[in-house]
Formats: structure tokens, sequence, C-alpha cells
């Protein structure tokens, strides 16, 4: 781990979610449950340390599949044209390993979608979540694995999705990023495997789902985007949720 990651613990400014860890940048967004930051997660991860004992992440990193590069529908059906995603090269190569030294430093325990990608860096577990997506697609995969650090059996999450096709047909969700997970399975992980005590953090954001599910639970969440084009998406999501829980 460099020197100068290390010395961004020692850095003082401002305060995040009334806890008193200090940061010297200003967060994008802020409410009573969510905050979000709009840079590379290696500079603000190193000031959450003294959140660890609270902090539980719950995250979806680049896999080095070149994701964000596909085209053709998410279901990958060719007849059917996918919609068009703010692509870049995000998902272009692996991330380096220190994210998840420091993901591992800043958090009590750590749930990885992807994490069968990085198995050489997460280390060996029991207790992996398999999301049974029900594509009934041989081309791709059928399910989507989850590293996680605790110590309980394999879970399966069964729920449709597969491009157009979803779990509930009737509330179809709007797709905002190429790798998007359905709010149901973030939701159902947050309910099994997190307290309103937690505080949730998601340092590859995304368009935000993780903290969609966590504020709609009432947990508290810090989501970390480094593109500013998704930051926009999830904070329009976290304001709708906003909305609804005021109505």
């Amino acid at each position: 781990m460099s020197e100068n990651l290390l010395n961004i613990e020692n850095l003082k400014a401002e305060t995040v979610l009334g806890f008193g860890v200090e940061l010297r940048v200003m967060p994008t967004y802020q409410d009573d449950l969510v905050t979000i930051y709009n840079m590379d997660c290696l500079t603000v991860m190193p000031a959450l340390r003294p959140l660890r004992d609270l902090a539980i992440i719950i995250t979806d990193p680049p896999y080095g599949i070149s994701a964000d590069q596909r085209r053709g529908d998410t279901g990958r059906n060719k007849h059917i044209l996918q919609r068009d995603y703010h692509y870049g090269n995000w998902d272009s190569q692996r991330i380096d390993d220190v994210y998840f030294y420091m993901m591992k430093f800043v958090s009590r325990e750590q749930i990885i979608f992807g994490g069968n990608y990085y198995g050489d860096v997460l280390g060996g577990t029991k207790s992996w979540i398999v999301w049974d997506k029900e594509n009934g697609d041989n081309y791709y995969a059928d399910c989507e694995l989850a590293w996680t650090s605790f110590d309980r059996a394999v879970r399966k999450i069964k729920h449709k999705w597969h491009g157009f096709l979803q779990q509930n047909m009737k509330e179809k969700e709007y797709r905002e990023h190429p790798t998007q997970k359905p709010l149901p399975v973030m939701r159902e992980i947050l309910e099994n495997y997190t307290t309103q005590a937690d505080i949730i953090l998601d340092p590859f954001m995304g368009s935000g789902t993780t903290l969609v599910a966590a504020k709609a639970l009432g947990r508290k969440a810090i989501g970390i985007e480094i593109d500013p084009k998704y930051c926009e998406i999830a904070i329009k999501r976290m304001q709708a949720v906003q909305q609804r829980l005021t109505i």
C-alpha cells in the first residue's frame, strides 16, 4: 500500500453522517441516510476507517470483462436493441488489488459481486451468495456470484433478469447501468446480512441500487462513484426515494 494512501487517513475537514469521520472533500450529495462522493474510492475509503465496526461493504466492482463495451441487449438477444447506456472503459481491466485491501481495511464485513473473478485476492469463502437470474440462456451465465466474508452457508436468490424480461413485468425497473443489479436482489441481501445499526458502504456505486435499497430500508449508506454521469443518476434515484418516503 502506498505512503500517499496511508497519509489520507490524517486529513481533516468534512464530517460524514455525523459519526465524526472527517474528509477534506465535500460530498456530492447528502441526506439523512445517504452520502455520495464523486471520486475514486481510494481517496475516500481511508478516512472511513473509524467506521469499520459499523461498516458493511456491499459492492459490484468492475470485473475486467469489458461489460461497458458490449452492444446488443442485456438479455444477449441480438434481435432486441439495448438502450443507450453511458458507455466508457471502466470495465476494460481488473481493478488493482489495493482496492480489495482497502475495502477489508475499512469494513467489518464485505459482500462483493464478481468475487469469482478475484478469488486470488479475496481468498476462499464458504458463504457465497448465488443470484440465479433464471435467464434461460446457455451462452451467458445463469447465475452471478457474490463473495462474502460472512461465516454462513451458501445462499441462493432467485430473480429473473434477462434483458427486457424481469421478475415483475408489471413494475419493471429502468436500467441505467450495463451491470445494474435488480433492486429486489440488493434489498434481500441487505435484509439478510445487515441491521439498522450498520452503515452500508458501496465504493463502486454505479447507478446507486445498493443505496436505493438501503434508504428504502432506513439504513445509513455511503456511496462512492468516480463517474459523474452515474453519480447524477444515483442522486436522482435518491431524490425519488426521498419523495416516496415523505408522501
